[in-house]
Parts: C-alpha cells; structure tokens; sequence
C-alpha cells in the first residue's frame, strides 16, 4: 500500500507535513488549492479513515498514524474555527 505525505499551510503561515497510509488524499485534496478550515477537517477526517480503514482490510489493524494524524490536525485546526476567512492551502503532495 503505497504512503504519501502532504504539505499543508494552516492559516498562520506555519507549514506543516501530514501523513497517509494512502494515496486516497489526492482525491480529496488538490494542489495549490485553498479550504475553509471546517471544509478541511472534514475532508482529511473522510480521507484519513478511508486510508486507515484500507489498512485494516490489507492487514488486520487499523492504521494508528492516520488516525494520529487525524487528531493532530483536529487539534491544531480547532484554534482556526471562529474565522470564517481562515483556510488551510494544500501546498504539495510527496510520494
């Protein structure tokens, strides 16, 4: 099951490197676009269980990093939700 990594700016201007178990990110985020921080929540919480959940089926277990990662940005985007104008920017993908 081949990983990827993405790079995203939260809307303070600090950059950060998520993980996937999966290449399912790309078809929830794209390059260079924009997302209001709710709308990204929602799609890494979609695409992170999608990815763990096929880890689940390929070898038994759930994928502990994507579910890590999935708290993290659950974390650090709850800081940016009172701002209707906030966006996270889907810098890159890296395989």
């Amino acid at each position: 099951m081949p990983e990827m990594r993405f790079v995203i700016t939260w809307p303070d201007g600090q950059e950060e490197t998520c993980y996937s178990p999966s290449l399912i990110i790309r078809e929830f985020f794209t390059e260079g676009e924009s997302y209001s921080v709710a709308d990204f929540i929602d799609r890494s919480r979609r695409a992170l269980t999608i990815a763990s959940d096929r880890v689940e089926a390929k070898f038994g277990f759930a994928c502990s990093s994507a579910n890590d990662q999935l708290a993290r940005i659950e974390s650090v985007a709850v800081v940016f939700l009172q701002d209707a104008d906030a966006r996270v920017h889907c810098k890159t993908f890296i395989l």
